[in-house]
């Protein structure tokens, strides 16, 4: 494939995924979200935040930073195969490499989400706070996306879209070792059945290195997510990321830096 057609197939998968997993997404940043903050909605079970939300909302509350999350992951995913195997070919043109393939992989795949972060932040941070818009009114001052991004400029600062980036560059991990855990899987069964990398994966084999990759990448990665989110939050206020820790720590122990984790 070239990279171009790779950037077709990540942004049409990403759009796809985001679709079905939006609901998902949404509970998983109010419940990272929510240190013990009593002015929010308190949710027991990801079972009552939703009959909660679509008691309030209806069914569309399911889908609140649904635009924003769509852009960004159709952006992020497309972008980041076309600069993944930009940069390994150039990796592969000037024998770059650290004598392990798979470390290899890791490398590129860093370098890539890094790349995509920097241009896709402040899509990340209208999805969160458009997230973060619960049933009150009052809690309710964008009215989309693009509003989003223009009143965090205007009244915030442009340095407000970045918010949550420096957890961000540790969340490219997520991305790097997903795909390196990918590669990896899928090199091991090429080796196991003594073919070459033209062969073409089963279905199923695809979607169960697919999915073994992507949860021991979340699981790894978690609590970068759940920072970035505080971070991002308009109705927190946290001096950086060292301060998100420490106060995540000291109030909720180690097992809430795992909140919204199914």
């Amino acid at each position: 494939m070239t990279s171009r057609e790779h950037l077709v197939g990540g942004f049409a998968g990403g759009v796809v995924s985001t679709l079905v997993c939006h609901p998902l997404d949404l509970l998983r940043i109010r419940y990272s979200a929510n240190e013990g903050n009593k002015s929010r909605p308190q949710y027991h079970s990801y079972w009552h935040a939703t009959k909660s939300i679509v008691k309030a909302e209806g069914f569309r509350g399911l889908y609140q930073g649904l635009t924003p999350n769509l852009v960004g992951a159709a952006l992020s995913w497309g972008l980041y195969f076309d600069f993944y195997y930009i940069i390994k070919g150039k990796c592969t043109k000037y024998n770059i490499s650290t004598g392990a393939e798979t470390v290899d992989n890791f490398f590129v795949g860093l370098t890539s989400g890094s790349c995509v972060l920097a241009l896709t932040n402040p899509i990340w941070v209208s999805k969160t706070r458009l997230c973060l818009q619960y049933e009150n009114e009052f809690s309710k001052p964008y009215n989309g996306m693009l509003h989003c991004i223009k009143r965090m400029a205007l009244d915030e600062g442009f340095s407000s879209l970045y918010r949550g980036f420096v957890p961000g560059l540790f969340g490219t991990i997520h991305g790097a070792l997903q795909f390196m855990l990918y590669n990896y899987f899928k090199d091991s069964h090429f080796r196991r059945l003594g073919v070459t990398s033209e062969y073409q994966l089963s279905t199923v084999d695809y979607l169960l290195y697919s999915a073994a990759s992507k949860i021991i990448a979340t699981t790894v990665t978690f609590p970068y997510q759940l920072l970035r989110t505080r971070l991002q939050d308009q109705h927190a206020a946290y001096n950086g990321l060292w301060d998100a820790i420490v106060r995540t720590a000291r109030t909720e122990g180690i097992s809430g830096f795992y909140k919204g984790l199914l």
